[in-house]
């Protein structure tokens, strides 16, 4: 009985946070704007209180950011913020790359996967593909960190503009990928995912300075 006691909360919670992060990546939550608890308690049929453990939770994740008097906001972007993020991605991916057993069926599901979202430039299907490229992976409280740092990351995506070139090249880079993994040259595919993480980076770096 105790122990239920503890994980309903949780539940409602968890479910509060994957609402407010579906938000987020349809682009419902903008940078610098106020989170209305009682508006999300209302969209989620829940109290406030799981509410605002679900917003504590991102303000951990440095997605959300407390101010006094005022409630939570969307954490504004920085440059350095975007260096350290990437990076973080970046190695922590790696890691999972390295953790996760690679099957016959698993590399054909990825291709195929591949080859039906290649085509479409999105920040969605990118995110998707590695998701689903890790989703293998023998730890899962590192892809739950992944998933969270991922969810900061989708802001920084948003301020890029769209391009058929960097989508080809991020195209290309997820086949090479793909190609290593395939000959069972996991150094090589780890080397490459991190040049892909690096790549979006400098184009990030690159439209601070524009700003």
């Amino acid at each position: 009985m105790y122990l239920q006691g503890m994980i309903q909360p949780r539940i409602l919670r968890d479910r509060v946070k994957s609402h407010l992060m579906e938000q987020i990546q349809q682009g419902n939550l903008q940078i610098g704007k106020t989170i209305n608890l009682a508006a999300v308690a209302r969209e989620t049929g829940k109290s406030v209180t799981p509410v605002r453990e679900a917003l504590s939770q991102l303000e951990h994740a440095r997605i959300v950011k407390a101010i006094p008097n005022r409630g939570f906001i969307i954490n504004p972007l920085g440059a350095s913020e975007a260096e350290h993020l990437y990076e973080t991605v970046s190695q922590l991916e790696v890691m999972a790359l390295e953790n996760t057993k690679f099957t016959g069926d698993y590399i054909q599901e990825l291709k195929r996967h591949f080859k039906e979202r290649a085509s479409k430039n999105s920040i969605t299907a990118r995110f998707e593909f590695h998701k689903l490229l890790l989703s293998n992976c023998a730890n899962p409280i590192l892809l739950q960190i992944l998933d969270d740092l991922k969810a900061r990351l989708f802001f920084y995506e948003q301020i890029l503009p769209q391009s058929n070139e960097v989508g080809q090249q991020m195209e290309t880079q997820n086949d090479a990928i793909l190609n290593a993994i395939a000959e069972n040259n996991i150094p090589t595919a780890a080397l490459i995912l991190k040049m892909h993480w690096m790549t979006v980076l400098e184009r990030i770096q690159n439209q601070f300075a524009k700003d």
